[in-house]
């Protein structure tokens, strides 16, 4: 198998913030500048001398203290089901990070990426729910509500360290990594140091010492073409077939090949490519007659030129009891509790 991966510099910090080795070392001046500004923005929101702004129903940060991604996107869409499912109207806002525009506005399910970021427009079409972008999220809040008044709780796509908006709960993903070395950046993976108060964790179930609830990630049975045509995944691996090339531009383009393996897949080509890659001047490898896998968040930038790739979601299984004390936090904060709501939102008699 070939593999093109990302820069060196790139996997040398990666590897470097795993354990607490030479570099990590050499990086924890910087750490300690992070600690610094870190508490005292802090202090500054806690004394009222920065403004925080309190919006008029529940705020869920889903976030995360580890930089390279964790999962959280997968992990909102999840929840927008859960929500609906309790006779809720969510709404989500994003700052839309990679995107190529810097105003407030809507995503619309024929949104480029470019202009909206992939994630939001992954959340878009996959969760049809009202999505908003803006670098400041109180400001995309504040515009979901105007252009949805129906909106009954708010899920913000990461924002853990976006103080200015209030949040009522604070949902803190981790993948396998766990929390790495433990150090801040750069020396480490930490945004912010850890422990710090959340309502709510989910990690794999690799990293037990966090507490917390178990989730697992794993691939659909099945890809997809942007006409919605379907194949099984076996099907790739089939005498006579294409060679693949599988590519992923995430955080951790690794652990999508992973679990390609995981599924018996063994692509001739991986290609690993950076978060939020811009494909609007890619080109696919012509050494050979590649059929094409990626992920659905690359796949949404990719479809408009390159139709016939084929995209494989991801399936999430959260563990049950997190549901449950989700829904104990939002029965505080609702006017009307989730029992007396049907599956249309409605209250009950």
């Amino acid at each position: 198998m070939r593999h093109d991966q990302q820069p060196f510099w790139q996997r040398m910090l990666l590897a470097a913030w795993q354990e607490r080795g030479g570099l990590s070392f050499l990086l924890l001046p910087l750490s300690g500048l992070l600690r610094l500004w870190l508490a005292t923005r802090s202090r500054l929101y806690r004394a009222g001398v920065l403004p925080r702004v309190t919006l008029p129903l529940p705020v869920i940060v889903v976030g995360n203290v580890v930089a390279g991604g964790g999962g959280k996107t997968p992990v909102v869409m999840e929840l927008v089901q859960h929500l609906r499912q309790r006779g809720l109207h969510p709404g989500v806002i994003s700052r839309g990070y990679g995107r190529q525009t810097s105003d407030c506005r809507e995503v619309l399910a024929d949104s480029p990426a470019i202009e909206v970021g992939d994630e939001p427009l992954l959340i878009k079409r996959q969760a049809q729910v009202p999505v908003f972008v803006a670098r400041q999220r109180v400001q995309a809040a504040q515009a979901l509500l105007l252009a949805h008044p129906q909106t009954d709780v708010l899920l913000s796509d990461d924002g853990l360290q976006h103080l200015p908006l209030a949040r009522d709960i604070e949902v803190c993903v981790f993948d396998e990594r766990g929390l790495g070395n433990g150090r801040l950046l750069p020396a480490g993976p930490l945004r912010e140091p850890w422990p710090r108060p959340v309502d709510l964790i989910l990690r794999s179930p690799a990293t037990p010492e966090l507490g917390g609830f178990r989730v697992t990630r794993r691939l659909q049975s099945f890809a997809r073409r942007a006409d919605g045509s379907r194949q099984g995944l076996a099907d790739f691996s089939l005498p006579g077939h294409p060679p693949l090339l599988a590519l992923a531009g995430t955080a951790r383009p690794q652990a999508f090949f992973d679990m390609l393996t995981a599924q018996g897949l063994h692509p001739d080509r991986t290609l690993e490519l950076p978060d939020h890659f811009d494909y609007s001047q890619w080109q696919p490898p012509t050494d050979q007659p590649y059929q094409v896998l990626c992920t659905d968040k690359d796949a949404v930038k990719l479809w408009p030129r390159w139709p016939d790739v084929w995209a494989v979601g991801l399936l999430l299984h959260l563990e049950p009891g997190f549901y449950g004390a989700l829904d104990q936090h939002l029965n505080r904060l609702l006017k009307t509790p989730l029992s007396s709501r049907d599956t249309h939102g409605h209250t009950t008699a």
